[in-house]
């Protein structure tokens, strides 16, 4: 028999406190500015990517805000949209967390990696 054993490629590891920061980024917006804070001490490329995220996320709420505003005006069909959007928009934040949390620099779907593009040089 001729077997060949292969090593698994591990992954480097991500050092708690670059997890910390990608976390705490997600987390309103003081825990923004306490993860920009703790960035500013030690830059890391996982903390910086989850900032863009995160800050693109904050922005996205703003204009949702003011969209949903605007959508208000319009009885049931507009509350309906305004709903929709505002849950598609915490399900995007739920899943940027979870990728802090694991450590991952995966961009949430549909909008993250525009994220990177308009904020790319940002917290670097």
């Amino acid at each position: 028999m001729n077997t060949t054993e292969t090593t698994p490629v591990v992954p480097p590891q991500i050092v708690s406190e670059d997890k910390t920061t990608a976390i705490v980024s997600y987390l309103t917006l003081i825990g923004f500015i306490v993860a920009v804070v703790l960035h500013g001490s030690k830059k890391t490329r996982l903390g910086a990517f989850h900032l863009r995220q995160s800050l693109g996320l904050m922005l996205a709420a703003i204009a949702l805000g003011v969209a949903a505003m605007v959508l208000a005006v319009i009885p049931f069909v507009g509350w309906l949209i305004a709903l929709c959007a505002w849950l598609g928009l915490f399900v995007l934040w739920v899943m940027g967390l979870v990728a802090a949390a694991n450590g991952e620099q995966k961009p949430v779907p549909v909008i993250g990696a525009q994220f990177q593009k308009w904020f790319g040089t940002a917290f670097d």
